[in-house]
């Protein structure tokens, strides 16, 4: 299999390393499940409806597992990426490039969240202008992507996990000061809606949950870690590279898991954090107005820790974003640009909102709606080509998998084209 990548993919491995080594790539994927998308998302869905989509978040989760251990999966059988995958399948050069189209709009969508996200962020802890804190964002995620290029995807990772742990305390500290109701909880576990308005909320927080760029990032960062596969020469060489994939294949089952489980956590802490006590409280429909609202409710540290989990959020996120993009251009343009190039060219669309002076809440919804654009395109793809033996061999899904993901794929559709039916048609 080729190896095109960012990062010139390792030899394959002739002895494992212990299994602690392998994990990593989820954790870093499992930021994009944290980005101030998602915060806004969670934090509106707890104030305006308390704990009635509890349940949604719980769903997105568990659908998020398959979904991100499905594309870890294709970039360690394959040693490719998704979109090196669908780049050699498409072999159309305008089919190729509509494809990239999409998918360049939903990562730059994305980046563009991610930068507001950190830009508010640091407004609220320090008072710098939205452009300038943009900057630097900007400035902060290039310092971090340069671990990336020059020290490889082992230290890359220890930031952004060191970032997460950040993420996770800013976000989850306001309950322990302010418990939920478990009685809330239990009864925010059924699933229902109550109006429109949740109908619109419940497909926001999947839509900020589960990401296309999220999907195309995690078989890269697979594809970087572990190489590409070692080809059949013989008989004891292919039983080798068996034991090898069905290790790191077990690895990877624990470290979407771990990932998970944290990402969920802390998705579920933002909506229990706001329904235990914003609920009813106006202006918390933006980022500025919760901040504002945790304040007066809970006191100047709660507000500060959630100021500084946001910022954490937005500089992670945005790191991933921009490595996501730069994967997506080379797997199906087949044009290599070096990754802090093009974070500088994407910094432009944030940049430019942030000093027109736009609603940055706003502009967090609208990418949103962005994003469920481009959900089907990774999706339906991911599913199909890790079903076929012809892609993955003998590793191919089940078929129970499979249907899973088929199921997981057209909820995720359904619900995010009742978003945008919402959205534009004001219902």
């Amino acid at each position: 299999m080729p190896k095109n990548s960012v990062i010139e993919a390792p030899a394959p491995r002739t002895t494992p390393p212990r299994s602690l080594w392998l994990l990593g790539p989820a954790l870093v994927a499992g930021v994009a499940y944290l980005d101030p998308g998602n915060v806004a998302s969670n934090m509106t869905a707890g104030a305006q409806y308390g704990y009635l989509l509890v349940w949604v978040v719980v769903a997105g989760n568990v659908m998020a597992w398959l979904i991100q251990y499905l594309s870890a999966k294709l970039g360690v059988v394959t040693g490719q990426s998704l979109p090196e995958v669908l780049g050699q399948r498409l072999r159309r050069p305008w089919a190729r490039r509509a494809y990239w189209l999409q998918a360049e709009l939903v990562a730059m969508a994305t980046d563009i969240a991610e930068v507001i996200g950190g830009a508010v962020a640091l407004y609220l802890l320090f008072d710098i202008p939205l452009l300038l804190g943009g900057l630097i964002t900007g400035a902060v995620s290039i310092g971090i992507l340069l671990v990336q290029s020059r020290r490889g995807p082992r230290p890359f990772e220890f930031v952004i996990i060191g970032l997460m742990a950040i993420i996770t305390i800013g976000f989850v500290a306001g309950l322990f000061i302010a418990p939920p109701d478990p009685a809330g909880i239990v009864g925010g576990l059924v699933p229902r809606f109550q109006d429109t308005g949740s109908v619109l909320l419940a497909a926001s927080v999947l839509g900020a949950t589960i990401m296309p760029h999220a999907i195309y990032a995690h078989s890269s960062l697979a594809r970087d870690r572990f190489g590409a596969t070692a080809p059949d020469t013989d008989d004891e060489t292919a039983r080798t590279e068996t034991s090898r994939i069905r290790r790191l294949l077990s690895a990877t089952r624990w470290d979407v898991s771990i990932a998970m489980i944290i990402a969920g956590s802390v998705n579920l802490a933002i909506l229990l954090l706001a329904a235990a006590n914003l609920a009813g409280v106006d202006g918390t429909d933006s980022l500025e107005g919760a901040h504002a609202a945790l304040a007066a409710g809970l006191g100047p540290v709660v507000a500060t820790f959630f100021a500084v989990g946001l910022l954490a959020s937005g500089l992670a996120s945005t790191s991933v974003g921009a490595y996501a993009g730069a994967e997506i251009m080379h797997g199906l343009l087949r044009i290599r640009i070096p990754v802090l190039a093009r974070r500088l060219v994407t910094l432009i669309p944030a940049l430019l909102i942030l000093g027109l002076g736009v609603d940055p809440t706003l502009a967090l919804v609208l990418s949103q709606v962005v994003l469920s654009f481009g959900i089907p395109f990774a999706l339906i793809p991911l599913v199909a080509l890790t079903a076929q033996r012809r892609t993955l061999g003998v590793w191919a899904n089940r078929t129970w998998t499979t249907a899973a993901g088929v199921v997981a794929s057209v909820l995720l559709i359904a619900l995010n084209a009742a978003l945008l039916w919402l959205v534009f048609t004001g219902a």
